[in-house]
């Protein structure tokens, strides 16, 4: 008779959802198990800005505590909440299909005109290289400048990353910080006098909370593994192993790994504004890398790569890093970005 998997999860209604699926998926590979709820460090403070707490794996310590304790038998996370570096005795089973990877803007709502705070845009100038030896790989430091209207407006969210790629695009913009699971900040905005605040698509699409009116922001590039899930298990675990390795989505564990791999070369954490996405395309991977200086926006790294056939793209997130790193006046302004982090109070 096979065991019953003890499954890990946070409380939240989108991580028992999470937690759920895999349940399913495991149920139609002939396992039964349970859900176990675990708080993370993260649902215990919900105040304090993500980028001020600092902290490596704040959503996943207490389930990596209660795995390797062998409390539980897997854990799920969404995986742009796992840290590059996983906990020692732990390793990564699977990573399911991904969900929809972009940003979306939900106004308040009783927000008549949406369009009046977006204005017409930006234009984006500077400097360009391009790498002679292998893929070509573009580099500029960002100078924006806004053609629509100086529309005053206030957005929320905790992500430095979202803040620094907003406050590029819309520099006269007050930023305020929004924690909490998705049906918290949900509350929180309609209770509020913002304007809007910033989600992840598929954080609130998997809990049918997605509202009609909400914007896909096709500008703002991901943080890396967004609306990826990634399921762990002890290194000494083989049962737990083999059996979960099923469910692993190769393509997405590709792109996922990539991305984060690009995040890993640049030292990059939670308090570090770095996006990455990498995407399959007729047969070639397709990478975009980003890091901007969140309390001087125009100033930033961005980086694409014209494609590599996927057999090649193995370390490609590594090599983009590096090759970054490599120019002297791109070094140099990514590691001021990675020391300063973010203003205190994070508002323009």
């Amino acid at each position: 008779m096979k065991p019953t998997f003890k499954i890990g999860t946070r409380e939240s209604e989108l991580a028992v959802w999470q937690a759920t699926l895999v349940q399913k998926l495991l149920h139609e590979q002939g396992f039964s198990s349970e859900l176990i709820f675990i708080k993370s460090e993260g649902d215990i403070n919900t105040v304090t800005p993500l980028y001020q707490l600092g902290v490596q794996g704040i959503f996943t310590k207490t389930l990596d505590t209660a795995l390797l304790n062998k409390k539980i038998d897997i854990a799920v996370h969404s995986m742009k909440d796992v840290p590059t570096q996983l906990a020692k005795g732990i390793k990564q089973v699977a990573v399911l299909k991904r969900g929809s990877y972009k940003d979306i803007f939900v106004p308040h709502p009783d927000l008549k005109d949406v369009n009046s705070i977006f204005g017409m845009g930006l234009i984006e100038t500077g400097n360009v290289t391009v790498s002679s030896d292998g893929p070509d790989i573009v580099v500029a430091p960002y100078t924006t400048i806004n053609t629509g209207p100086q529309v005053d407006a206030t957005i929320a969210t905790s992500s430095i990353r979202r803040i620094a790629q907003w406050r590029r695009r819309y520099p006269n913009h007050k930023i305020e910080n929004l924690r909490g699971n998705v049906n918290t900040r949900l509350q929180k905005l309609k209770e509020s006098n913002w304007h809007g605040a910033i989600f992840a698509a598929a954080g609130l699409e998997r809990i049918n909370l997605r509202p009609e009116n909400a914007i896909e922001l096709n500008w703002m590039l991901p943080a890396p593994a967004q609306g990826a899930i990634m399921v762990v298990c002890r290194e000494d675990d083989e049962f737990a192993f083999r059996s979960c390795h099923s469910l692993n989505h190769e393509e997405t564990a590709l792109c996922t790994k990539i991305e984060r791999d690009f995040l890993s070369g640049l030292m990059g954490g939670c308090s570090t504004p770095i996006s990455a996405l990498a995407q399959i395309k007729n047969g070639e991977v397709v990478f975009e890398g980003e890091i901007i200086d969140p309390d001087s926006p125009q100033l930033g790294v961005a980086g694409i790569n014209g494609g590599s056939p996927v057999a090649q793209a193995f370390d490609m997130g590594l090599k983009f890093a590096e090759k970054l790193l490599s120019n002297i006046s791109m070094k140099d302004i990514i590691e001021r970005i990675r020391n300063k982090g973010l203003t205190t109070d994070g508002k323009v």
